[in-house]
């Protein structure tokens, strides 16, 4: 899947650290392709204390301690950082914000992820740090066109593939979600506040007791990659595997593959396919 890329030649990095391992996997690409020094801010109950050995510093926030966030990157000579893994999204809900983080969220008509995270963007620029995209580091686990793994899906299912990709472009679209689950030219799921899994166990469930369900998760068009990368992991595909979903199909070149080696051991024992397409 490795596809060549030019990543900024920077000494130092800070990485806003969420859950599961596309922190852990972001630190070791970025250090592999020639970053001298990590800086990583951590949120407590979210981030994988794993990260602590790949990075040169590591402090830990709660969620809404926007001061602190800044400030361990500018006290440390920090002046570029990227966002990686997820902050559950229960907890934007539950903040203790400090008194920054207050009057970000008083200024927000609309409290979303992406416009949370736009803002913590624009407060980092006020103190010099400019978040920038993790993915010239992460290009290397996005999946080209064409690209497979498990059984070659049959006709009709390409046809729900085609059909659930324009469901879920329009979804992404109205800020609803990022996948939809079809089968047989049947919407059966749409993802919304729940997330990714509980929408292919929803959505799955439904196919009835045969499966044969059709998932297609997309990036939606001008998706600001400096906050949320789609991504699928072992977890996604075992969910799918557990839920009957056969097919997880994927925009090419738009969303990370995690754990590869763990997905396609799963792909393969499990008869799921999961593709790329455009």
């Amino acid at each position: 899947m490795s596809q060549t890329t030019e990543a900024p030649k920077l000494d130092a990095l800070g990485i806003i650290a969420g859950s599961r391992t596309l922190p852990l996997l972001l630190a070791k690409q970025a250090r592999a392709m020639g970053v001298r020094k990590l800086v990583a801010v951590a949120f407590e109950k979210e981030t994988s204390p794993e990260l602590a050995s790949l990075v040169d510093d590591i402090v830990w926030v709660r969620v809404g301690q926007l001061n602190k966030l800044i400030s361990a990157f500018t006290s440390r000579g920090v002046r570029h950082c990227v966002m990686a893994g997820q902050v559950a999204p229960r907890n934007l809900f539950d903040l203790r914000p400090d008194l920054r983080s207050l009057g970000v969220l008083l200024r927000l008509k609309e409290k979303n992820a992406h416009t949370i995270f736009a803002a913590i963007g624009e407060e980092l620029a006020k103190d010099g740090v400019r978040l920038i995209e993790a993915v010239p580091w992460l290009r290397p686990l996005m999946p080209p066109a064409g690209f497979c793994l498990g059984p070659a899906p049959g006709e009709a299912q390409r046809e729900d593939v085609a059909y659930g990709l324009g469901l879920a472009r329009e979804v992404s679209r109205l800020e609803i979600g990022q996948t939809v689950v079809v089968k047989n030219g049947t919407v059966l799921a749409v993802e919304g506040f729940e997330g990714t899994d509980q929408c292919l166990s929803r959505g799955g469930d439904l196919a009835g007791k045969e499966g044969g369900a059709v998932a297609v998760k997309v990036a939606k068009a001008g998706h600001d990659m400096r906050f949320d990368i789609p991504c699928i992991g072992a977890q996604t595909v075992a969910t799918c595997a557990a839920h009957g979903v056969q097919v997880l199909a994927l925009e090419a070149g738009r969303t990370l593959i995690l754990e590869q080696s763990e997905v396609e051991a799963l792909a393969r024992r499990h008869r799921i396919s999961v593709l790329a397409t455009v």
